[in-house]
């Protein structure tokens, strides 16, 4: 019964080569039962559950070995680690606690599971996995519009949640020159970017892999030898027919209009919300624009601004796509420098840092208490408070360059 997944599994395996470390490995918790990694697509979700399996697979092997030399025996280690797919036609007559059974009883220990939402039920049977089987490990991927906490009465007490981003600028860079680069925090960003910045150009110059990054390192198939444009394009898609359209169960009518709303956003973000306007446009109410908005918004393919304290359903303040490689997905647009400056820090800094518009003069404030403003070009007179400054490669004061935001993660 297993065979078959050993063998998909071993060749997966095999054949997928990280060429780095993403920074969220660290930051798990191995050892909770019941993982959910959330990303969106393209981002190396399934290459992140490998890698990771490589590492459990070299611990438990050389934990067995311990426990042989110990004993004075050389019995061949259990076949403990394993990677399925939930879209295999065996699961639609084998349930998923039935495989976890068979898997646990030839000496399984951690189970890694890719295409969660293609299987009904499937929070209840992962639910019964962890409650019946008290040793195994699963670590599985989630659509970042699948709701496992909020309205999740099966998983919400026993299940730990992370999220896997794009490539970080740091991570394109590390690619790209071969050269170790530790992320750095924000509170290092704000205090010591001159001596940081002044050290790293010694070895190279950041600013030639900027505009590079920015049209085509978010995601990591720009490594591959296929057209990134075509495979951004098809990811986007399937965040729209399957993120969006199939896993929260709306009318496939509804498709052009959504289609319709995302072009919208391509051509006019980062803007203020003209509800009304895009109403009328895709001939949807008031209320489902900003469910589709919502939706957009989950599937990774927006990011909304809102003032303190407030969130959706408000309307916010303004509007960015997710990335800048998105960003770019846009035909025939000319884009202002300074639009995709403030898309790229919105994206870098959110991941660990709240974002929110400010009634202050400041364009963005972070956690309620860093206030910041981005510009294409350093002002001639000096920044008031810390600015990220697109054009310059070393900064001063308050003058921060852009790129360093890229080393958050």
């Amino acid at each position: 019964m297993l065979d078959p997944f050993f063998k998909i599994y071993d060749y997966l395996v095999a054949n997928s080569n990280p060429p780095i470390r993403r920074k969220l490995m660290d930051e798990i918790n191995w050892a909770d039962r019941l993982i959910a990694i959330k990303g969106g697509r393209g981002v190396g979700k399934t290459d992140f559950l490998l890698a990771r399996a490589k590492e459990v697979e070299v611990a438990d092997q050389a934990e067995w070995e311990q426990q042989q030399l110990r004993a004075r025996r050389k019995k061949p280690c259990p076949r403990t680690c394993l990677y399925i797919n939930l879209n295999n036609f065996f699961f639609t007559e084998h349930s998923l606690v039935e495989f976890a059974g068979k898997f646990v009883k030839q000496g399984g220990k951690t189970l890694f599971i890719d295409q969660t939402f293609e299987y009904p039920n499937w929070s209840r049977e992962l639910r019964r996995c962890h409650d019946r089987y008290k040793e195994l490990h699963i670590v599985f991927v989630a659509s970042p519009v699948m709701r496992l906490i909020e309205d999740n009465r099966d998983l919400a007490p026993i299940v730990k949640m992370y999220n896997l981003r794009g490539y970080s600028f740091r991570e394109y860079l590390m690619l790209r020159t071969g050269i170790k680069l530790e992320p750095l925090t924000l509170e290092t960003i704000l205090h010591n970017h001159a001596s940081y910045a002044r050290t790293l150009c010694e070895q190279i110059n950041p600013l030639e892999y900027f505009d590079d990054y920015l049209r085509e390192g978010y995601f990591p198939s720009f490594m591959e030898k296929k057209n990134f444009v075509a495979d951004v394009l098809k990811q986007m898609n399937m965040m729209l027919e399957v993120d969006v359209l199939l896993i929260k169960q709306i009318e496939v009518s509804n498709l052009p209009k959504m289609r319709r709303l995302l072009q919208i956003m391509l051509q006019t973000t980062p803007c203020p919300l003209n509800i009304s306007s895009i109403s009328d446009a895709i001939a949807c109410s008031r209320a489902t624009t900003m469910n589709y908005i919502k939706y957009l918004k989950d599937a990774r393919l927006l990011n909304l601004l809102y003032m303190e304290g407030k969130a959706y359903p408000m309307k916010p303040v303004r509007v960015y796509m997710q990335n800048t490689n998105v960003a770019y997905m846009c035909v025939g647009r000319e884009f202002d420098p300074q639009d995709i400056y403030e898309t790229f820090f919105y994206n870098m800094v959110h991941v660990y840092h709240k974002i929110n518009a400010t009634e202050r003069n400041a364009m963005f404030v972070l956690d309620g208490k860093f206030y910041f403003d981005v510009k294409a070009e350093a002002p001639e007179r000096g920044c008031i408070r810390p600015t990220a400054v697109g054009n310059i490669q070393v900064g001063l004061g308050n003058e921060i360059p852009m790129w360093l935001f890229g080393f958050l993660y």
